[in-house]
Order: C-alpha cells, then structure tokens, then sequence
C-alpha cells in the first residue's frame, strides 16, 4: 500500500489536487493507493497528541494508524515561507518514535509558487526523513509556479511536469 500524503492541512489544497493526480498514476502500475490528507489533522494536534500525550489522542492515532498500514509514502508537500507546513511538522514529531516513519521508502513531490517548486520544503524534509531512517526516492519532482500550472480541473498545464511525476511513479514503484 501507496499512502499518498497532502502535507497540509489547508482545505482544499493545490497539494490535495496533485495528490489526486497522481494516485492514477500509481494506480496504473498496480499499486494500491490511499489519501491522508493533513486537512483531516484534529485542530488540537499540537496540545493534545505530542509529548505527554502520545499515543492518547483517538483522532491523530487513527492518521498514524493510516501511515502505519502503508509500505511507502508520497509526500505532496507546498513550500511555506521557505520550509514545509508546520502542519506537516506537527504530524511527524507526534509520530511514534523509533516507528512512523522508520524503514518505510518515501517520493517527495515539491510545490511553489515560485521558481524553485518547493525545493528548500523538500531539503528540510528529506533531512528529518532521513533522521528518521526512512528511504527517500532520489528523484525528488519539484512543481514551480503551481499557482499557474494547475489547472481548475486538477490537471498540469506543461506535458513535462506530467512527464516528471510519470517517471516518479514508475521509480517509486519499482523502488
């Protein structure tokens, strides 16, 4: 099993519409695929799951358990002021230590609005995946100006970035 996870928690997210265009792709290589998309992230994550509280919250205990039943993960993760949403963050650090994410291989896709498609997002994640012991998939796919390559029907305007992540699926299946 593919977790295909939106790496924040804004509703609606150009991340959840790349998400939901590249679960065909997998799809088609014949990999199963399930959604965690951290819009469903409980609102008191940060109180109520971390620390002391690990393992107590029922609402962020069922996402883990979601990520837990998964062989790999694709994070679709927006750039936020130059790192990835501390949503993301919040999720991760209330991860079970030693588990979560530990051993599992992991794609990155990167989306910015600039010219850069997230990349500073995808260098500060892969070092903390990398902490914690996960794969990552050397082919990172960075979206630039995703504000004017996504289009309203959740498609990519430019064939090469539908190209890129094409080539992504097919490593990471393989992977």
């Amino acid at each position: 099993m593919i977790t295909l996870l939106v790496g924040t928690n804004r509703p609606n997210s150009r991340a959840r519409f790349v998400a939901a265009f590249y679960a065909p792709l997998l799809n088609a290589l014949g990999a199963k695929t399930q959604f965690l998309d951290l819009a469903d992230l409980p609102a008191d994550a940060l109180e109520g799951a971390l620390y002391h509280n690990g393992g107590k919250h029922e609402a962020f205990n069922s996402l883990a358990a979601r990520l837990d039943a998964s062989e790999k993960v694709v994070f679709f993760v927006p750039e936020y002021n130059c790192s990835f949403p501390g949503a993301l963050k919040v999720f991760i650090d209330g991860l079970p230590y030693r588990g979560g994410l530990r051993g599992k291989k992991v794609a990155l896709v990167g989306l910015g609005t600039g010219s850069q498609g997230g990349s500073l997002a995808l260098s500060h994640l892969t070092d903390i995946l990398m902490y914690l012991n996960s794969a990552v998939l050397p082919l990172r796919v960075r979206l630039p100006f995703i504000d004017k390559e996504l289009t309203a029907e959740g498609q990519l305007a430019t064939p090469l970035l539908e190209q890129l992540l094409r080539e992504q699926a097919a490593a990471f299946v393989a992977f």
